[in-house]
């Protein structure tokens, strides 16, 4: 049992950083990629369907953490307090943009919350990187210090092809100007995922150490894993109705 739930946390936590990751790599280039606030609307376009898809995955990673690790879910939320803080800012911030600036006309208004996305995406990328690296040390040091600066700037890298590939892939040959295939999405995919799966491989005796009591994983897994096939079904259903070539210039009707 212990070794299954870290099997599902590892899982949900990879498959956010490869499925979300896109998402937030897309923010980051807006400004870059979007020169015109015409290009700025069909990126957005592109890549929102997918947002709240990708979000899924990092409330089922906080659910399986404070109910199949309670033992390290407070050290970790503290070691990682002020990094913790800037990700919900920062998610809250990108989600915003997402959400206004489609709420009004005017180039003004959009570009304000073009830019915070952006923002929201930077922050989001940068956190992200600075918490895996501090995990990597076991929480022992400060959680924002120079190698952490390092490891975000890696992460926003990995975010920023993988949002670049999407955009091909999804696009073909317009704001990229480039064309990308599925397989070519599922490589920048593994890379956005590969920091967090190679931290995962090395914490894992450590977590399996700090697992919920047997009775506690099983009420779990009764109330749970029921419901990953509709999760998974959800996940199909958007990237076979959004993939290229299909409701290009749809946009869900709450961003």
């Amino acid at each position: 049992m212990d070794i299954l739930w870290l099997g599902v946390f590892a899982l949900l936590l990879i498959g956010y950083f490869a499925l979300e990751g896109f998402d937030i790599g897309v923010g980051m280039l807006l400004p870059v990629l979007g020169r015109t606030q015409r290009d700025r609307d069909e990126i957005v376009t592109a890549v929102a369907p997918f947002v709240l898809a990708g979000e899924v995955w990092l409330v089922a990673v906080a659910g399986v953490l404070f109910g199949a690790f309670p033992a390290i879910e407070g050290e970790v939320l503290f070691g990682l307090y002020p990094l913790v803080v800037l990700l919900l800012v920062s998610w809250i911030l990108r989600d915003a943009g997402l959400w206004f600036r489609r709420r009004a006309d005017g180039s003004a208004w959009r570009t304000t919350w073009d830019w915070a996305i952006c923002a929201g995406s930077c922050g989001l990328a940068l956190s992200w990187g600075m918490a895996l690296v501090a995990l990597a040390g076991g929480l022992s040091g400060p959680p924002i210090s120079l190698l952490g600066l390092v490891g975000a700037l890696v992460t926003a890298a990995l975010f920023a092809l993988h949002g670049w590939t999407f955009l091909s892939w999804r696009l073909p040959g317009r704001v990229t100007g480039a064309r990308r295939t599925g397989w070519a999405l599922l490589g920048s995919a593994c890379a956005a995922a590969a920091p967090v799966a190679l931290l995962l491989a090395v914490l894992a005796p450590w977590l399996l150490d700090h697992m919920a009591p047997a009775g506690t994983l099983s009420v779990l897994s009764v109330m749970i894993l029921p419901f990953a096939p509709i999760m998974v079904g959800a996940q199909v259903w958007v990237w076979r109705t959004f993939g290229p070539g299909r409701a290009a210039d749809r946009i869900p009707s709450f961003f």
